[in-house]
């Protein structure tokens, strides 16, 4: 289930406890109506417990917002559908992960990418990727069956960046130069690679940010925004898939900060290089 503090959900309880209040009831007042034990109301309006579409019927009805049902179970659906847990979507096969994220990119003309302790995807190589992918399996305990050909899924979609007119734009955090998968050989070569592409690509950008930078907002989780129409990013738990135009904007402003701070062009290959050397 999402976290009791993400925003989407959060943004609906809002709307419902806004209807609440033009109505002119206590929370108390409307859980008596419904029928309901009161903590229920501040657990819908504070985004805890997601609502369904027959509690928005209720609450609706009670506070005479009619009108607002279809919109409001429309969102709360779509809230729901943004979710889906890692254990569960790795158990049908890591694999379909890739293919159904190949999907997403050949509709994609502009990437932005965020990674505060990760090389991403497009610019692993096949050992680091198999490392960290054999790692998510492990952690979530599921059959690592397929793990090859997820492997070569992943490898298989950065053929992406040397297709058409598509622009990627990567930022990483200096963390992730240093974050050890599979040990100093797979380092070496994985940082060697990316400092291969960042030459050969002219459509693929690359900025670091140094560890000593002041972070406006935090480094937060890493997320991609395809185009400026749905962002992906990951908690623990799940995988999430932003559509919400305002959620969007945030990332969008969040990623714009991040471009201040990073280092590009030789400064950044130079924070690669040294990572390297370090190992």
């Amino acid at each position: 289930m999402p976290a009791p503090t993400d925003p989407a959900r959060e943004a609906l309880g809002s709307r419902l406890r806004e209807i609440r209040r033009d109505a002119e009831l206590t929370g108390r007042e409307l859980a008596t109506r419904a029928g309901w034990r009161p903590p229920r109301v501040s657990k819908l309006e504070g985004g805890w417990q997601a609502p369904s579409a027959e509690d928005i019927r209720v609450w609706c009805r009670i506070c005479g917002a009619e009108d607002q049902i279809p919109e409001l179970i429309a969102t709360a659906r779509a809230i729901e559908q943004q979710y889906v847990e890692w254990r569960r979507q790795m158990r049908a096969g890591q694999r379909r992960v890739q293919r159904a994220l190949s999907t997403e990119d050949l509709s994609t003309t502009r990437w932005r990418i965020w990674e505060p302790f990760h090389i991403p995807g497009f610019v692993q190589t096949r050992a680091y990727a198999r490392a960290i992918m054999a790692r998510s399996m492990a952690f979530y305990e599921v059959p690592a069956d397929d793990l090859d050909a997820a492997v070569a899924a992943r490898i298989g979609r950065q053929s992406i960046l040397r297709m058409g007119t598509r622009h990627f734009h990567v930022v990483l955090a200096e963390q992730a130069l240093y974050t050890r998968v599979g040990g100093a050989g797979v380092m070496r070569e994985q940082l060697g690679h990316l400092l291969a592409e960042m030459a050969a690509l002219p459509r693929l950008r690359v900025g670091v940010v140094p560890r000593e930078a002041d972070y406006e907002l935090g480094p937060h989780a890493g997320y991609w925004i395809f185009d400026a129409r749905v962002v992906m990013t990951e908690t623990v738990t799940a995988g999430i898939s932003l559509t919400q135009p305002h959620e969007i904007a945030l990332y969008e402003r969040h990623f714009k900060g991040l471009v201040r701070l990073a280092g590009y062009g030789r400064r950044a290959e130079e924070m690669i290089a040294k990572a390297s050397e370090d190992l």
